[in-house]
């Protein structure tokens, strides 16, 4: 993590060059976020592109360096579940158990956002989404600097989310002022995102925490998401994609795709079992195992679809609970 940084002027922060990324301390990553700059971090979903949240500049450079539409809101990042008071207002009961229960970890609290709350952070709605991560790292960032730090994931709008500190690089190269490297992300999809803006909880995007877990920590039923329901991190029909075409076959399908895309370079992405008459460069075999399998898909996708592929080829993994995170994002990364 400790690696180099590249010193920061005292009129603005010093991107990181388009050759060698600035690997960063976290007190250099502090300093940049202090003057408004950019700054790539490790959580344990994936890696985060923050700015400081109560900076109306560094916000609107982060939205440009994404790419990432106006009304399409951020999660605010916070370094204790005791800071949620001065970003939100009316909090039910429900919610601060399930912060207690879940916090710090993968989950996202969407909650009536307190006054002075900017809409570049809710994109212009009522509510804001916040969460406490737990990889060391990020909570260190976060206690140092000691304000909201807004950080959707660290890439070009839409594409596959980076989980390790060369994926930022590759993504944003010297759009982003410093790097922290904290390694492989742990849980590898992003949060579960859960609507406390109303009477009854609900979940808005899928991901490690459970509908089961959740009720049981709030020890409320959850409802369904109403039509009226936040806009939220993640749930447009078509995200986390790679260049390459993504198809989610099961695994009858995946072997007679490959005699229907001749003249096609095909990858796959399979569970247990190899794919026959497909070369190592271009095949990737996962267990079956939602937290394993998680972890490691989009650092798969990413490397399928460096080897060339014009297609990938996806095994459809369990319809069940535990596999519910992976469905939405694999599901989202094939919409058309």
């Amino acid at each position: 993590m400790e690696a180099t940084a590249a010193e920061l002027p005292e009129s603005a922060p010093k991107a990181a060059t388009a050759l060698a990324p600035a690997f960063a301390t976290v007190e250099e990553a502090v300093e940049v976020l202090r003057r408004g700059g950019l700054a790539g971090f490790p959580t344990e979903t994936v890696y985060g592109l923050g700015a400081d949240a109560r900076n109306p500049e560094a916000m609107a450079r982060l939205y440009k360096v994404k790419g990432r539409p106006a009304k399409h809101p951020v999660i605010v990042h916070i370094g204790a579940a005791a800071q949620i008071d001065q970003w939100a207002r009316e909090i039910p009961d429900y919610a601060r158990k399930l912060a207690k229960a879940f916090w710090p970890g993968p989950l996202t609290l969407v909650l009536k956002r307190a006054e002075g709350v900017s809409d570049a952070v809710t994109g212009g709605q009522d509510t804001v989404g916040l969460r406490v991560p737990s990889h060391p790292i990020a909570k260190e960032l976060l206690h140092a600097f000691g304000g909201g730090i807004a950080a959707p994931s660290a890439n070009r709008f839409g594409r596959v989310s980076p989980t390790c500190a060369e994926h930022v690089h590759a993504d944003l190269g010297a759009d982003v002022d410093a790097i922290l490297d904290g390694g492989p992300c742990d849980v590898g999809i992003e949060s579960t995102i859960v609507d406390c803006s109303g009477e009854q909880p609900a979940i808005l995007r899928p991901g490690r925490i459970t509908a089961a877990q959740l009720e049981s920590a709030a020890e409320v039923v959850l409802a369904a998401p109403g039509e009226d329901a936040p806009r939220v991190p993640g749930a447009l029909h078509r995200h986390y994609s790679p260049r390459a075409k993504v198809r989610l076959l099961k695994r009858t399908g995946m072997i007679e795709a490959l005699t229907t895309h001749k003249g096609k370079r095909i990858a796959a992405l399979a569970m247990e079992v190899a794919v026959p008459r497909l070369p190592q460069a271009l095949l990737i075999v996962e267990p079956a195992v939602a937290a394993e399998y998680s972890r490691t898909l989009y650092a798969n996708l990413r490397t399928l679809d460096a080897a060339g592929a014009d297609v990938i080829l996806v095994e459809m993994p369990p319809e069940t609970p535990a596999w519910a995170g992976v469905l939405d994002r694999l599901r989202r990364a094939v919409s058309e």
